[in-house]
């Protein structure tokens, strides 16, 4: 494990999440910051939108920006959906919303440049990392302000993960303990895997309000002060 320090763990200067929540992606909604996801990972379209701006075929991704597009392709194949054109007979691409960027004409032109390499939804170009299939909350208690603050996370997500989520509330994050029920946390760990289990479906099973027992992760304050 790398050292920061006094402080073990990743370097945040150049830590990536793995994971993303659906409404993280949402945050992504405009041209100059597009992103997607579809079929568990999401994708930052920005570059794409930039080099298509002003094309009508950028029209279709601009109206889908921060959403989740997997319908629009073939869970099997990963590609786009296909369908028989009732015009030319032919096997084409499925495009309700109108042609989009890379997508080929129906009938041959002269205008459309094909020498692109791959479309923008093969390969990870794009990919930043994947989408949270399930998402929970957590309160993190700083016992030496008393601030608290409840994030929203991915079930997934290791404690390091979490801690980062965390660094714009307390850039010193990393120079606590992270404990809960007087135990520290793996950090390499899920939070389910630290024993911190979600009861929400339990809650909403009982018709109690989850909100009100979310579980509460407590930092305790250490010598090292590494700024991250």
């Amino acid at each position: 494990m790398p050292r920061r320090g006094l402080v073990a763990g990743p370097d945040f200067e150049y830590f990536h999440r793995r994971y993303f929540t659906p409404s993280e992606v949402a945050e992504h909604n405009q041209p100059e910051d597009l992103w997607v996801s579809y079929l568990g990972y999401v994708y930052n379209l920005t570059p794409l939108a930039q080099a298509f701006k002003g094309d009508l075929l950028l029209k279709p991704i601009l109206e889908v920006a921060g959403q989740d597009i997997s319908h629009w392709f073939d869970p099997k194949t990963r590609d786009i959906r296909k369908h028989i054109d009732p015009m030319t007979g032919c096997l084409r691409y499925r495009t309700p919303r109108g042609r989009f960027v890379h997508v080929p004409p129906p009938l041959p032109r002269s205008d459309w440049a094909n020498d692109f390499g791959k479309p923008w939804w093969k390969g990870s170009t794009y990919q930043v990392g994947r989408l949270s299939a399930k998402t929970r909350n957590i309160r993190i208690i700083n016992t030496l302000t008393s601030q608290e603050h409840t994030l929203q996370v991915g079930a997934l997500e290791s404690m390091w993960e979490i801690l980062h989520r965390y660094l714009p509330y307390n850039a010193h994050a990393a120079s606590y303990t992270w404990k809960y029920d007087g135990k520290n946390l793996n950090m390499d760990h899920t939070l389910e895997e630290n024993g911190i289990r979600d009861e929400e479906e339990e809650f909403d099973a009982l018709n109690m309000d989850a909100t009100l027992h979310t579980p509460a992760v407590l930092l305790y304050f250490n010598d090292d002060l590494t700024e991250l």
